[in-house]
């Protein structure tokens, strides 16, 4: 059997090796062994330790797909997972004819029995051409944890595979629950009215750059803040997401939408320019570091009281987005 290394977790792909099939079924599936991959996903397996029937840390059991965890972390509590597909050559296999079901395992507490089943949700990224499975689990635990991922599709015979994962006690970015950090971000009032010298958004809406973090904290009204850039994105899904926010925007016309271009830019040549660091990589805006986050895009709903009461990595539906809206409204 072949061992691929697949790229370093994103919401594109994580770090992974392939292990031999599993059959469709409960916990207590048998896998057989693994040889760790020459890869980030092999330094992480030797980490690990061996559980019956699971493979190990950075690697996957798979059929016909491969599972790629895609959330940038994952906390104990009530934590939004994000989950893709993709085939032995990293191609998306991901889409809405492509039914997911998670079953969770807590090694510590039974190895062999699930914790929880969850109906995984589908949301393109990219319209057609990435897609993710969105779930929400309760993690009542750090330390590791294993899913088995059940796919189900019209015509094909169910599937299965599995993959080991940790979960942390606190995460880096903010979360719901957390006070939204009062940090001042750049307006059209900074840009003299031109939205196109803080946007890289190729149709901006003015509208996402009229309020500082720092000013509609201080107005005390729900609002909804979004990191997005669409020409510098490194997830290429700023863009979609951007338009997804866009479109519940119209729908919500007494809500305040603010979008931060998450990288330092600067007007150079008739267009905007990222400002480089020494090493020549895109340099994080303030708003980044203090609101701890590890990708981009990434989308807050924050409250009156300004307390984070949703918290979106990388992708949301409008259906999800609309929900955590007229929650705070």
């Amino acid at each position: 059997m072949a061992f691929l290394s697949l790229p370093a977790r994103s919401v594109a792909a994580a770090a992974v090796a392939i292990a031999s099939a599993i059959p469709v079924g409960a916990c207590t599936s048998a896998g057989a062994a693994v040889s760790p991959a020459r890869s980030v996903a092999a330094a992480a397996a030797s980490r690990g330790t061996s559980i019956a029937g699971w493979p190990m840390p950075g690697q996957a059991t798979t059929t016909s797909f491969i599972p790629v965890l895609a959330s940038a972390e994952n906390v104990v509590g009530n934590d939004r997972l994000l989950l893709t597909l993709v085939d032995r050559d990293n191609r998306p296999l991901a889409s809405p004819d492509r039914a997911v079901t998670l079953r969770f395992c807590d090694p510590a507490a039974d190895a062999a029995a699930p914790a929880e089943t969850v109906t995984a949700d589908f949301v393109w990224a990219i319209e057609g051409e990435r897609g993710f499975y969105i779930a929400t689990a309760t993690f009542d635990r750090a330390g590791e944890w294993g899913v088995e991922v059940d796919v189900a599709q019209a015509g094909a015979a169910p599937e299965a595979a599995r993959v080991r994962f940790d979960v942390q006690e606190k995460g880096t970015t903010i979360g719901a629950g957390d006070r939204a950090p009062s940090v001042t971000t750049l307006t059209l009032a900074d840009a003299g009215g031109d939205v196109a010298r803080i946007s890289t958004d190729p149709k901006p809406d003015p509208d996402l750059y009229r309020t500082s973090v720092a000013t509609a904290l201080a107005a005390r009204e729900p609002f909804v803040l979004v990191f997005a850039t669409p020409v510098f994105c490194q997830s290429r899904v700023c863009g979609p997401m951007l338009e997804v926010v866009k479109r519940v925007k119209a729908g919500e016309p007494g809500v305040t939408f603010i979008n931060v271009e998450p990288y330092a830019l600067e007007w150079k040549g008739g267009s905007l320019q990222p400002v480089l660091d020494a090493n020549g990589q895109l340099t994080p805006v303030p708003a980044v570091d203090v609101y701890g986050l590890l990708v981009e895009p990434w989308i807050f709903v924050i409250d009156r009281d300004g307390v984070v009461t949703a918290s979106f990595e990388a992708v949301v539906s409008e259906k999800e987005l609309l929900a955590a809206v007229d929650a705070v409204k």
